[in-house]
């Protein structure tokens, strides 16, 4: 039973889409609308829009777009119903109940459980006998009890099923536990443990629930080294940073991101508590805009061999346009006794050298240009011409990227005093490739702006329009309708089948339906109805300029050419198409239309 719609509509009129945008992304009042840096993609100039007036938002730059339930969805990764209970709790509101709870949040809540059960479990199992070699271990790795205990440290038993029988004991059916991530199906029907003989570290995300976990092999087993739950429906890697949980609550000034999760335990213990990892996985855009709604700087502090400074160098660029302060911590070279450098990661390096000595490194890390210039030198021959050339042709790129001329003359000087030339010349390369470049952006432009039909297109592939002048009509009854909701006995005659785009045809019939059952057709309504990049196309469309002062006449048009296209894709005189036109026709000469 779904969540009544009186309640949606009251809900959305107490969710004032500026304020709840507002408790995320920083707005700024523009004319009618408010703009801020859009939550959903990096951007360095803000295209993010918010309409107080349409209670709509709207991303020029990447597209997307809804109400103030879809941005809820969006930003906390929430179905429909989730979406509404925390929204509801902001407002103060309890949400009805509906005597059943839907599938989707059933099976949500019965997977928090089953993780939650699950960590208990392993922590009781890692101080029972059976637990000993996975305290052996995490003695060796040197973390002591206070912090095994609050980071929730655990043991998966050697054995097949130890996890699933104590479970399915506590009422879990075994799909439940293949749903969580945490039991494997076997060929032979059976089910067996995900996790077998391994560390246990249960992730947990800034609600304080366990979404999941990862795994450390341990010596002498064989396996993968890491081992993470599956995507599931709570556990989603893309989006998990582990630590956040506790690092959000830091005084320092910063984050630090580094590579592995025993990294972060050691850097927490040795009193560095704003130390985060991703989940074995490289760091995301999502990622980026995850961190920066909880820290203005970001300190990067990867392994110091060659595969850390590719992936130092790839983080960057997915950084180079975030709201984000970004700094790189290097760890020094280290040497065994015959000389030979060691790979050394952020735990090493506290057990070689201690607190005080990362401490340093982390007060001295270079901000991100002067690391990208200085790892550029790393891999050129300055005192070979070939080498210069090839470093400066590389550090003009990296300079004509900065945004501010500040920045480009500050770090121009450097790049050019490395290369000894002069800083003016190597200033007339920077915006001579700038100039190059806006003149490239410039045609591109151009040449979408004289093709029409592309300019019209959704940015969405599975949504792009087979006839464009019948699906232009069909924006138009949708805007219309949206904004003048007295207008949809004017549409009776028009079907869903006469529209030409599918995506279109199906908002269409869900907000005719909705008008006929009397529910609301507000577009916050429709949130629970509609996949994300068909809400960003709505509100698109809504977005589109149109003259409501004589809305009935538009709205005959639009359908006119709606059935015009629809009879050219192919009708006939027994056509249905044919009579629901002269229907409408009849309808218009008795309304003396």
């Amino acid at each position: 039973m779904a969540i009544p719609e009186q309640f949606i509509d009251e809900l959305v009129a107490r969710s004032d889409i500026a304020d709840v945008v507002s408790s995320y992304v920083h707005l700024t009042k523009k004319g009618s609308n408010l703009w801020g840096l859009c939550p959903f993609h990096s951007e360095k100039t803000p295209s993010f829009s918010v309409s107080p007036e349409k209670q709509i938002y709207h991303c020029f730059g990447c597209g997307k777009g809804g109400g103030v339930i879809s941005f809820v969805m969006e930003m906390e990764n929430l179905p429909f119903p989730d979406a509404v209970r925390l929204l509801a709790q902001r407002a103060g509101l309890e949400v009805p109940d509906t005597g059943t709870d839907e599938a989707g949040r059933k099976k949500r809540a019965r997977a928090l459980e089953a993780n939650r059960q699950a960590a208990r479990f392993y922590y009781d199992y890692l101080n029972s006998p059976g637990g000993q070699r996975v305290r052996d271990y995490i003695a060796q790795r040197q973390i002591t009890h206070r912090f095994a205990v609050r980071f929730g440290l655990g043991a998966a038993p050697d054995s097949w099923d130890e996890l699933t029988r104590a479970l399915t004991a506590q009422g879990f059916s075994k799909m439940e536990l293949i749903d969580a991530g945490l039991a494997v199906a076997g060929k032979n029907g059976g089910v067996y443990d995900k996790f077998r003989s391994r560390l246990m570290l249960p992730v947990i995300d800034v609600r304080g629930e366990v979404v999941g976990f990862t795994s450390r092999i341990l010596p002498g087993e064989e396996g993968a080294k890491y081992l993470n739950t599956p995507e599931t429906i709570v556990f989603h890697k893309g989006r998990l940073i582990y630590a956040l949980n506790l690092a959000k609550n830091t005084k320092r000034p910063n984050l630090v991101l580094v590579e592995g999760n025993i990294d972060v335990i050691t850097l927490h213990q040795a009193g560095f508590d704003n130390v985060v990892a991703t989940m074995g996985t490289a760091l995301t855009e999502e990622h980026a805009r995850i961190l920066a709604r909880y820290t203005k700087e970001l300190v990067l502090c990867y392994d110091n061999d060659a595969a850390g400074k590719q992936s130092t160098q790839r983080v960057l660029n997915i950084l180079k346009n975030a709201q984000l302060n970004v700094r790189v911590l290097q760890l020094p070279n280290a040497y065994d006794s015959e000389g030979k450098p060691l790979k050394q990661d952020p735990d090493d390096f506290i057990k070689r050298f201690g607190p005080a000595a990362f401490e340093k490194c982390l007060n001295d890390s270079a901000g991100q240009n002067d690391y990208r210039l200085g790892d550029l030198m790393s891999r050129h021959d300055l005192s070979q011409e070939e080498g210069r050339l090839a470093y400066l042709k590389e550090a003009v790129g990296i300079v004509a990227a900065l945004q501010s001329p500040i920045e480009r003359e500050i770090y121009g000087n450097k790049a050019a005093a490395a290369a000894g030339i002069s800083g003016q010349a190597f200033a007339q390369e920077v915006e001579r490739f700038r100039k190059n470049r806006t003149w490239q952006a410039k045609k591109r432009q151009e040449r979408r702006d004289l093709t029409p039909a592309v300019r019209v297109q959704p940015r969405e592939r599975e949504l792009r329009y087979d006839n464009v002048r019948s699906a232009r009509a069909e924006e138009g009854v949708l805007r219309l309708l949206l904004l003048e909701s007295a207008l949809f006995p004017s549409v009776d005659g028009l079907e869903p089948e006469q529209f030409s785009a599918p995506a279109l045809a199906k908002i269409y019939g869900l907000l005719r339906q909705r008008h006929r059952e009397g529910r609301s057709v507000q577009l916050a309504s429709l949130a629970g109805e509609l996949t994300p990049e068909e809400m960003s196309r709505l509100v698109e469309i809504m977005e589109q300029p149109e003259r409501l002062s004589n809305s009935g006449q538009a709205l005959r048009d639009y359908i006119e050419i709606i059935e015009t296209e629809a009879l050219k894709r192919g009708g006939s005189a027994e056509d249905p198409l044919l009579a629901a036109r002269e229907k409408f026709r009849e309808k218009k000469a008795y309304d003396g239309g």
